[in-house]
């Protein structure tokens, strides 16, 4: 049994297939099926039950996936931190993140973090899904994620940083533009700009107005909140989004944002997979954007 078998076998039992994981590799599905046949004779018991589409994990499958993904997530961590003694201050800090995200949340403490850190070199990847970042950050792909806090994740800990209001964003010509705020039942007849459907704030949303029986419509989904916002201020449709740091400021330009204080907040913040495993550039980082994100 080698380390590289176990980091194998780990990445079938997440893709859940033989060749995924041989195309990522650029090898052989024979050889990827190799590592694991090796782990089975080591262990002496079947790890993977194999199906017509993929592979499925046994019973003792999923008990050695849990153990090989900490030990190797915490190896690499402990190399990484072997590293960062060797170089000092020096170091990297991997964040899964989008531009809009960078824009909104984390400018300004990306600048003071690079004066204040001027040899730890920040890399901002995104990930296509939440599954996938939780998934990166448990392997050690990652350090930090910036993400729409939400149910509790296995082997993940998260941290809200900001509770962000919700407002409705329209153009200065819409009927509601000149409303102080508004009830989220006024909301019942308005069909709005929808987020993803299967982002966590978009199921937020939907759950903190079915906490006050409202059932919102909708015409066209968008990717952002950028996009979001682009389009009613186009007259194209009214957008529910969170308050995020850097919106137009009220009053001015041809878009409105109209509070919705009956809202529950969408809460913000910092997924880890351990934040007393976290390196000292990385937890400096995040304390940054916190720090920020305080002062705001």
């Amino acid at each position: 049994m080698t380390l590289e078998d176990l980091r194998v076998f780990v990445a079938v039992c997440r893709a859940g297939s033989l060749s995924s994981v041989a195309r990522d590799l650029g090898c052989t599905q024979s050889a990827v099926s190799q590592h694991v046949k090796r782990l089975e004779r080591e262990t002496g018991v079947a790890l993977l039950e194999r199906q017509p589409r993929g592979v499925a994990l046994t019973q003792a499958g999923r008990i050695l996936e849990a153990a090989a993904a900490e030990g190797i997530s915490g190896l690499d961590l402990a190399v990484r931190q072997l590293r960062d003694l060797v170089d000092g201050h020096s170091g990297h800090v991997r964040v899964a993140t989008g531009a809009t995200t960078v824009r909104h949340f984390m400018s300004d403490a990306v600048v003071t973090f690079r004066r204040r850190h001027p040899k730890v070199n920040l890399e901002f990847r995104t990930v296509s899904s939440g599954r996938g970042t939780f998934d990166a950050l448990a392997d050690g792909t990652l350090d930090l994620a910036w993400i729409t806090v939400g149910s509790p994740v296995r082997g993940i800990e998260q941290r809200t940083v900001a509770a962000l209001p919700w407002l409705l964003a329209v153009r200065a010509d819409d009927p509601l533009a000149g409303r102080p705020d508004l009830d989220p039942a006024d909301l019942r007849d308005v069909r709005l700009i929808r987020l993803p459907p299967n982002s966590t704030s978009a199921v937020h949303l939907d759950a903190a107005c079915a906490e006050l029986g409202v059932r919102l419509t909708y015409d066209p989904s968008v990717a952002d909140w950028d996009t979001a916002l682009l389009l009613a201020e186009l007259g194209v449709g009214r957008a529910v989004v969170p308050a995020v740091p850097g919106l137009p400021v009220p009053g001015e330009g041809d878009l409105r944002l109209v509070p919705l204080p009956g809202l529950r907040p969408l809460p913000v913040g910092w997924a880890v997979r351990r934040w007393d495993a976290l390196s000292p550039p990385a937890r400096a980082f995040a304390s940054t954007v916190a720090e920020f994100r305080a002062a705001g």
